[in-house]
């Protein structure tokens, strides 16, 4: 069968909103197109529709993201939408066959060589902004792999590329950031905010328009209002913001009036996060434990109540994860938590992984940490949690906040000192373990089913 099919099949896709539209129509013709815009404006259903047009003409096409991860879901997306023409596909393989002739092949731009060999009609770089940072001659970097592999996939066929993505920060070493920005690259750029998006929030059912269109006006207020200035402009307005010494979160959001708060008389629960992913390169891994209060009826829901971090030998975890365990249960108690201690959340990987089972081997209460979240980077979970911390809703307790202990032979609260000296875009090699735990222990009590 061929191209011709397309006129007896009927695939559709969702339509463009006015945003989109305009989007769509304002790249329109160029050859290599940049689509930077704001959280929830629907760029990779543009960039589907975009390739979905190639694909229903017998078009052979690719999708590029930083991780499988990123485009798993593009995947089953796509096979959906294109069931009425798809042939033959495979998830594992990356590659989705039509009856047209058109082929979508999916690639992880941790791959090197990613796309060598192929040609292309078009191709999408998703979330382009998160791949790994560098210039063309950085190995494995997405400038790298664009110039090197992805680019001369499209000299048979004068091929085009959408590339799309928020911004992630001003840098120089990064890759979106540069096509953006330097014209020699031959990009046409489009900018569009969050807020260029007409439907969302979706309307509520029995909602009257007016009663819509004033809640989406108050939403878009909190917006503004309800994040970090910085954090607002570069995920809302899509704009390039230089992040260069600024200390992200701030002490005094952390406490209340200059004060560390009280520990809760009652809250709803209490919970721990662990990591014992240590990157520093030392001898004996790096393990850290943050403990938290949820009081979900509070001004400041969440209350940090204490923090350990030590380096210990993998034989000494089964000492060391029941002393977790009965410090939850102490805590629990003082704070007369209505449900108890609802047990430890843990990243699922390297010697996390060991603690999970041990847990449930034993029968306590262990979590795996939403995969979407531990997916993310260090500054994308940041940024994530942060309007939770500008809002005030996080606070460190007393016994947090004063506490000291000996680390690597150094004796201060490590919790504050590795919050504090967080930069967005920074590329040293300091320790973070409680840093991550801090992160996910918001996201945990404070985000959605996924952790924003």
């Amino acid at each position: 069968m061929n191209r011709a099919l397309a006129t007896q099949l009927e695939v559709s896709f969702q339509p463009l909103h006015n945003g989109q539209a305009k989007a769509y129509w304002a790249l329109h013709g160029k050859r290599f197109k940049a689509l930077r815009c704001g959280r929830r404006f629907g760029k990779t259903a543009l960039a589907k529709t975009w390739i979905g047009q190639a694909l229903v003409q017998g078009g052979e096409c690719a999708w590029f993201a930083p991780q499988h991860r990123t485009w798993s879901e593009v995947y089953s997306e796509f096979a959906d939408e294109l069931a009425p023409i798809v042939d033959t596909g495979s998830k594992g393989a990356g590659v989705l066959r039509m009856k047209t002739g058109g082929r979508l092949d999916f690639w992880t731009l941790e791959n090197g060589i990613a796309g060598r060999g192929r040609r292309y009609r078009r191709i999408v770089i998703d979330e382009a902004a998160f791949a790994k940072n560098g210039s063309n001659t950085t190995p494995g970097s997405a400038m790298d792999i664009w110039e090197k592999a992805i680019k001369p996939t499209l000299y048979d066929y004068e091929g085009e590329a959408l590339v799309c993505s928020n911004s992630a920060g001003r840098d120089s070493d990064n890759f979106f950031y540069n096509i953006c920005t330097e014209p020699r690259y031959g990009f046409a750029e489009f900018q569009a905010t969050t807020m260029d998006n007409p439907v969302l929030p979706l309307e509520r059912p029995g909602e009257s328009h007016a009663a819509w269109r004033a809640r989406r006006a108050q939403l878009i207020e909190s917006l503004r209002t309800d994040n970090d200035p910085l954090v607002y402009q570069q995920e809302y307005l899509a704009e390039f913001v230089d992040w260069s010494g600024v200390a992200f979160f701030s002490r005094d959001r952390l406490l209340d009036n200059g004060q560390p708060a009280s520990v809760p008389f009652h809250c709803d629960s209490v919970f721990a996060v662990i990591d014992t992913a240590s990157k520093t390169g030392s001898e004996h891994d790096a393990t850290a434990v943050t403990y938290f209060a949820l009081d979900t009826t509070a001004k400041s829901p969440l209350t940090i109540l204490d923090w350990d971090i030590t380096q210990i030998e993998g034989a000494l975890l089964e000492t060391w994860l029941p002393n977790v365990f009965k410090r939850l249960e102490d805590l629990a108690k003082a704070c007369q938590a209505r449900a108890g201690t609802i047990g430890a959340f843990i990243e699922d990987k390297n010697s996390g992984t060991i603690l999970l089972q041990q847990a449930l081997r034993r029968g306590w209460a262990a979590h795996s940490i939403e995969s979407k979240l531990t997916a993310l980077g260090k500054d994308e979970r940041a940024i994530s949690v942060s309007g939770y911390v500008y809002q005030g809703k996080v606070k460190y307790s007393e016994q947090a906040f004063s506490k000291t202990a000996v680390y690597k032979q150094r004796s201060r609260n490590h919790l504050l000192d590795q919050v504090e000296r967080f930069r967005i875009g920074s590329k040293n090699d300091q320790e973070d373990d409680l840093l991550d735990t801090f992160c996910y222990g918001i996201a945990v009590a404070l985000g959605d089913q996924n952790g924003y």
